[in-house]
């Protein structure tokens, strides 16, 4: 079988169909090698940064203005509720590096990072995420900081659903 490719493009007529074959496996591996990287990454630095007293006072609105997430204040505290989630977060993300050798890796892994990723997700319903003066559908700071969580949120449901059917 031949598929046909335009010559704009700078190719051939033809190009086979095990080259592209070939070429959609290592587009593919590539592609699963950086979503990973794009969410363990993000766990593992922001979650190591609420160690530290910015990311603390950053997590203030965030914490305190969310109704199901208040109660971790007077629970522990602002620097305990931060490092909660830092733990969380790292050990979400040592999960899911284990995740390719280890299939009860990534079950943990991908639940504790669907978990993370439903509750920042979920702050956006809480919080005014549209830009005041624009409106919907420009995003504001906390809408801007949050929405890339939906992606990461569904990177977490593919390794938590792969992970059960292995």
């Amino acid at each position: 079988m031949v598929l046909k490719t335009s010559q704009s493009e700078g190719q051939s007529d033809t190009l086979s169909r095990p080259l592209a074959r070939k070429a959609g496996a290592a587009t593919a591996k590539a592609g699963r090698i950086l979503a990973m990287a794009g969410v363990i990454l993000p766990l593992l630095m922001i979650g190591g940064m609420k160690f530290t007293a910015v990311e603390i006072e950053a997590l203030k609105p965030l914490i305190g203005g969310t109704p199901w997430l208040a109660w971790m204040y007077p629970m522990f505290g602002e620097a305990g509720a931060a490092y909660l989630l830092a733990v969380v977060e790292i050990a979400a993300a040592l999960l899911l590096i284990a995740y390719p050798w280890s299939a009860r890796a990534g079950m943990a892994g991908g639940a504790l990072a669907t978990l993370t990723f439903l509750v920042t997700c979920s702050i956006m319903f809480a919080l005014p995420i549209w830009e005041p003066t624009l409106g919907f559908p420009a995003l504001g700071p906390a809408g801007q900081f949050l929405i890339k969580d939906i992606a990461l949120l569904g990177i977490a449901l593919v390794v938590l659903g792969e992970s059960l059917n292995r």
